[in-house]
C-alpha cells in the first residue's frame, strides 16, 4: 500500500464512488425496495461520479503525498466531500427531482456523502499507517527503545509525541503525559494518556518501566523545571528537555529539539515579553553597526538585528575569525541582507572614520569592549585605551556623520566600581550622557549584569574544570552575580533603544542574585556527578578588583520606570559627581594610559569616578570633582 500513487488513487476512487452509491441505497432501503430504484441508482451514479472526481482534483486530493497524511489532508478530504455532496444534492434535489426526472429519498446524497469520506479518507490514512508501520519495523532492533513518560500536555508536549510517533528511528516511545492540571487527567493526547501530575513521576517509572522522562514546558520558570528534575532524580531516572522559549522565538531550534537539562533551564526566568512592533519600526530599513560583533553579545545582537530587516548591517570587530563565524551564521540564514564585515579596532580614529564615511551608519551598537576584571586590574593602559578611548572615537565619529541613534553596552560593574574595569565602562557612560545632551540625538547606555554562557565567563569555566575531572574553583562561599541568558539580555537592550529619548542610562531587571556556589552544584549534578564527593571544590579568594555582590544602582541615581516592565531608567541625581570639564579629564586619562602609568591612571579614574575604590596599597590621591 506505501507504493500507491495519485494515479492509483484515481482509479480506487473510479471503483469506490459506485460502490458506496450502491451502499447508500441499501442502507437507506430494503433489499426489495432498492429494485424499483435501479434506473435512479444509475443516474445518481452517473451525476456523482464526474462530478467527485472533478471536485476531489481541483481540491488536490490527487496531488498530495499521502505517507504524510495529517490534519491538514484530513480537512482537505472533508472539505472535498461536504462541497462535493453539496452539489449533487442540488443537481438531483433542487433540479432533477422537482422536476420528475427521478424519484430518490432525499437523505441518499448525504448518506452516500458519510460513506465516500470514510472510503475516501480511509485508504488515504491507511497508507500512513502502513507506511509508519513499516518504519517502525524498519528501525526495530537496530537501536533500543527507550520509553518516555513527557512532563508536560500542553502543545510543546503533544508536538513532542506526535514527533516520536512519527519518526520511530528516535527510537522514543511515549508512554504518557505527566501533567499538574487535573483537568487534562485521563484524557488522551495522540492516542497517549495523561496519568496523573507531577508527584506521580516515582510510582509511574516504576510502573511504566520509563526508561527517561522528557520536560516539554518551554515557558516554564526555571524553579518549575528544578522541581521537575528533583523528583527526577529522586526517581532515579534521567531527564531531558526542549528547549526554552526564548531558544524557539531565536530561530536557533524547534521545539521538536530535545537536548539534556541545562544550567540556562534551572535559571529561566518568566518570558521576557517585547514590544517588537517599535523595535523592529527603530530598525528596519536602516543602516546599523555593531562593535564588538564576534562577541558573545555582539554577535547576538546581530541576529536579532537580521531579523527586524535593515538596509545594511556591518560587523565591525578587532577579531578576524569571530567575525568571519557569525558573517557566515547571518548569510546562510539571512541570504538577502547586505552584510559588511569590517576588521578595525575602535581605538584606531583614522580607520573608524573610513568606516563611517563609507557606511553611514544611523544606529551604533557598541558592544566592544574588554570586560575580564582580574586580567584588566593587570592590564590597566589597555581597558582605558580600549573601552574609553573606544567609546570617545565613536561617539565623535557618531556626532560628525549625524548618527541617529548610539547605544553603549554597559555593565553592573559600573556601578560602585572596585575595577578599573568598572570604572571604565562608568566613564563610558558619562560621555555617551554628555554626547546625547550635546548632539541632542538619542545616545544611552544599557546597563545590565552577567550573561550565561558568554565566552570567558563562569559557567563554561566551570564545565571545562569539570570535564577534567576538577577541581571546582570558587572566589567565595558567598560571592554572588546577577545573571541573564544572552538572547534576554539583547532582546532588553533593543527595548531600551526604542526607549531611549537621549542621555539615558538604562538598567535591565536582573531577577535575583544567583550564589555561584549554588550555580556550581547544578552543574556538577546535572554532569551527572555528586557535589563534593566526586569533584572537589577550592575557594581562591576574591581576586583584585572583585566584589562580592554586584551593584545595580549608584547613590544618588533616581531611578524611573519605562513602558517595558523590565526596563528602567537611571538618572543622574544631586549625589552623583563628574569633573567640570569631562573631555579635558579623559583626554589626561587617555593619555596617561598611552604612557602606561598605572597608578595615576587610577587616580584619574577616581576624580572622574569618585565612587571608584582604589586598591588599599595605593597611597592618596588628588580630590575628586565637583558636582555636575
Amino acid at each position: 500500500m506505501t507504493t500507491l500513487r495519485n494515479r492509483h488513487f484515481f482509479l480506487l476512487d473510479l471503483a469506490l464512488i459506485p460502490l458506496v452509491a450502491l451502499l447508500a441505497f441499501a442502507l437507506r432501503l430494503d433489499a426489495e425496495g432498492i429494485q424499483d430504484y435501479a434506473l435512479t441508482i444509475l443516474l445518481f451514479i452517473a451525476v456523482s461520479l464526474p462530478v467527485k472526481l472533478m471536485v476531489f482534483r481541483k481540491l488536490g486530493l490527487y496531488s498530495r503525498y499521502w505517507r504524510y497524511a495529517s490534519v491538514d489532508e484530513l480537512v482537505q478530504i472533508a472539505l472535498a466531500v461536504c462541497l462535493s455532496t453539496l452539489l449533487i444534492a442540488a443537481l438531483l434535489l433542487g433540479v432533477a427531482l422537482p422536476l420528475g426526472l427521478i424519484r430518490c429519498p432525499r437523505s441518499i446524497p448525504f448518506i452516500d456523502g458519510l460513506l465516500i469520506l470514510l472510503a475516501v479518507g480511509g485508504t488515504r490514512f491507511a497508507v500512513r499507517l502502513a507506511e509508519q508501520h513499516r518504519r517502525r519495523a524498519r528501525h526495530r532492533g537496530r537501536q533500543k527503545e527507550r520509553r518516555v513518560l513527557i512532563m508536560g500536555a500542553g502543545d510543546a508536549g503533544a508536538m513532542i509525541t506526535k514527533e516520536m510517533h512519527s519518526n520511530p528511528q528516535l527510537g522514543l516511545i511515549p508512554v504518557g503525559f505527566v501533567d499538574d492540571d487535573r483537568q487534562k487527567h485521563g484524557v488522551r493526547i495522540h492516542g497517549v494518556p495523561v496519568l496523573g501530575g507531577q508527584e506521580r513521576i516515582p510510582e509511574l517509572v516504576r510502573e511504566y518501566k520509563v526508561d527517561e522522562v522528557v520536560i516539554a514546558m518551554p515557558s516554564a520558570s526555571g524553579s518549575i523545571i528544578r522541581n521537575v528534575l528533583e523528583t527526577c532524580q529522586q526517581a532515579g531516572i534521567s531527564a531531558r528537555t526542549i528547549p526554552g522559549m526564548h531558544e524557539i522565538l531565536s530561530g536557533q531550534v524547534s521545539v521538536s529539539h530535545i537536548r539534556d537539562v541545562d544550567i540556562e533551564d534551572l535559571l529561566r526566568r518568566e518570558p521576557v515579553h517585547t514590544d517588537v512592533t517599535a523595535v523592529e519600526q527603530m530598525l528596519h530599513n536602516g543602516r546599523v553597526l555593531v562593535t564588538g560583533a564576534g562577541g558573545s553579545i555582539g554577535s547576538e545582537l546581530c541576529r536579532q538585528i537580521a531579523r527586524c530587516d535593515p538596509k545594511t548591517l556591518v560587523l565591525l570587530g578587532h577579531g578576524e575569525n569571530s567575525i568571519f563565524t557569525i558573517s557566515n551564521e547571518l548569510r546562510r540564514r539571512w541570504p538577502d541582507l547586505p552584510i559588511h564585515n569590517v576588521i578595525a579596532d575602535v581605538r584606531d580614529l583614522d580607520r573608524l572614520r573610513q568606516v563611517f564615511e563609507v557606511h553611514r551608519p544611523q544606529i551604533v551598537f557598541h558592544a566592544a569592549a574588554h570586560k575580564h576584571v582580574p586580567l584588566m586590574e593587570e592590564n590597566v593602559p589597555e581597558v582605558i585605551t580600549n573601552n574609553v578611548q573606544g567609546t570617545a572615537n565613536l561617539l565623535r565619529l557618531a556626532e560628525t556623520y549625524q548618527v541617529e541613534r548610539f547605544v553603549l553596552i554597559s555593565t553592573d560593574k559600573a556601578v560602585n566600581p572596585t575595577s578599573v574595569m568598572g570604572a571604565s565602562k562608568r566613564v563610558a557612560e558619562l560621555l555617551v550622557q554628555e554626547a546625547a545632551r550635546r548632539s541632542g540625538q538619542v545616545y544611552v547606555a544599557v546597563r545590565f549584569g552577567n550573561v550565561l554562557g558568554s565566552r570567558g565567563s563562569v559557567v563554561p569555566l566551570f564545565r571545562e574544570q569539570i570535564a577534567h575531572g576538577g577541581p571546582l574553583t570558587i572566589t567565595h562561599p558567598d560571592v554572588r552575580r546577577y545573571f541573564m541568558t544572552i538572547p534576554e539580555a539583547v532582546q532588553l537592550v533593543l527595548q531600551a533603544s526604542a526607549l531611549g529619548q537621549g542621555g539615558e542610562v538604562f538598567l535591565l531587571d536582573m531577577g535575583e542574585p544567583i550564589r555561584i556556589m549554588d550555580l556550581a552544584r547544578d552543574l556538577v549534578e546535572l554532569s551527572g556527578l555528586q557535589w563534593e564527593r566526586d569533584i572537589a571544590v577550592v575557594f581562591t579568594g576574591l581576586r583584585p578588583g572583585e566584589k562580592l555582590f554586584e551593584e545595580l544602582r549608584v547613590e544618588g541615581e533616581e531611578y524611573v520606570p519605562t513602558r517595558h516592565e523590565k526596563v528602567f531608567i537611571s538618572r543622574n541625581g544631586s549625589g552623583v559627581h563628574c569633573p567640570v570639564d569631562l573631555q579635558a579629564a579623559v583626554a589626561e586619562l587617555i593619555e596617561l594610559a598611552h604612557q602606561g602609568q598605572d597608578a595615576r591612571i587610577r587616580a584619574a579614574l577616581q576624580r572622574i569616578v569618585p565612587e571608584y575604590t582604589l586598591p588599599t596599597d595605593m597611597g592618596p590621591v588628588e580630590p575628586a570633582g565637583k558636582p555636575c
